[in-house]
């Protein structure tokens, strides 16, 4: 259970466990310890000898990893099966939810997620106006508990953004979920209103359904993005046109790429463009195309990109159950815990994250049996700690 306060970190601590896994070089390290200065790792190796005056956490029989990092989360956006499809609950989300609420919401969302062991996030829009910045503040400063957010405010798209057909009196409710682009100009805007508004990140739609942005557009968005040195996530579906546009521009990653073929994996590969697959278990053309992608040499960062309730259980539970996915889909337990760590952390453009090295933030997690045998102990996270604090210890 989470505490009510996060315990306050010891200037000096070492973690003990029996093995820890190096996402980086793909050893699984025994004896593990690994030495804490405030919120920083300083040293980490096998049976390091600890000094009498260091805090000692002995985890025991566990597994060590570095906090999973979601790439493609939404923490201030629910909807609910009950309600109908995804375009009902859109409309019903932007008349009940004002900003208070949502970011209520998120708050509930983000110890969820901090819960079931993710660390950090990257959150790509649906989050009303500027209610991610205001979470991930609130979450930096200490205020409400949740993993260390990277959020993008307000997704860029075609007129309509991804609303279906909905009538003139209702359409200005688009703008509180999307900045509608119409011409370069209007794309140039939208980044730099970003970026003035605090995004890490730019969320680009490429295409919902028939509706596109232009090669013109897209290349402004990247040019402004970069100008400002920030990533471009680009969601991208329903044929090749959209992601072949948007791997042209330069974007830092396409999400989803459900129908993405050779030419655009290849073309990806060369310019280090990442893949976030979003994918459902059991889709052969998904898992297809997960094959396809790992052999052009195309990285890849899992996001979960759960939007809706699942009965029972919380958001954490039902976004951690996503890696057994990917194990049909011909990825390695190292290469799903790479998709899962370093690869976002990476795509993020963060080297404070992602891995268990010297210089990066204490934020590590511990699982009982071993990820490399079995992806599914990932669902049974007994130990988190983000920044040199201890969130949940269930170890008994």
């Amino acid at each position: 259970m989470l505490p009510a306060e996060a315990q306050k970190s010891s200037e000096r601590i070492a973690v003990t466990a029996k093995r820890m896994i190096d996402v980086r070089s793909g050893k699984e390290i025994t004896d593990a310890v690994i030495f804490i200065e405030k919120n920083k790792i300083v040293n980490v190796g096998s049976g390091l000898s600890i000094p009498d005056s260091v805090q000692v956490i002995a985890l025991g029989d566990v597994t060590l990893l570095p906090g999973l990092i979601d790439a493609h989360t939404h923490l201030l956006h629910q909807y609910y099966a009950k309600y109908g499809d995804d375009n009902s609950n859109r409309l019903l989300e932007m008349v009940q939810l004002g900003p208070a609420r949502r970011a209520l919401l998120g708050a509930r969302l983000a110890r969820e997620m901090l819960e079931a062991g993710f660390t950090s996030v990257r959150d790509l829009g649906n989050a009303g106006i500027n209610a991610d910045i205001a979470l991930r503040d609130a979450i930096k400063n200490g205020d409400v508990p949740g993993p260390r957010m990277f959020v993008s405010t307000r997704a860029l798209a075609p007129v309509g953004g991804q609303f279906q057909s909905v009538t003139p009196e209702a359409q200005q409710l688009i703008g509180q979920e999307y900045i509608q682009i119409s011409g370069v100009e209007e794309a140039r805007k939208a980044v730099r209103q970003a970026v003035y508004e605090g995004a890490d990140c730019i969320k680009v739609i490429a295409n919902s359904g028939a509706r596109r942005l232009s090669s013109e557009e897209m290349k402004v968005i990247v040019e402004e993005a970069k100008r400002a040195n920030l990533p471009v996530a680009a969601h991208a579906t329903d044929g090749d046109g959209p992601s072949m546009t948007a791997v042209e521009a330069g974007v830092s990653s396409i999400e989803h790429g459900y129908t993405i073929s050779e030419a655009v994996l290849n073309l990806m590969a060369k310019k280090n463009i990442f893949l976030v697959p979003t994918d459902a278990s059991g889709v052969t053309r998904y898992q297809d195309r997960i094959k396809r992608a790992l052999k052009a040499g195309v990285r890849i960062a899992i996001g979960s990109d759960i939007y809706y309730e699942f009965p029972g259980m919380t958001r954490g539970q039902a976004s951690i159950g996503m890696y057994k996915t990917y194990v049909a889909s011909g990825m390695s337990n190292m290469e799903i815990l790479r998709a899962s760590t370093l690869n976002p952390a990476d795509l993020i453009g963060s080297n404070s994250i992602g891995t268990i090295e010297a210089g990066r933030f204490a934020d590590i997690i511990a699982v009982k049996g071993n990820p490399l045998n079995d992806i599914g102990v990932l669902e049974g996270v007994v130990f988190v700690m983000k920044d040199g604090k201890v969130y949940k210890q269930t170890l008994h």
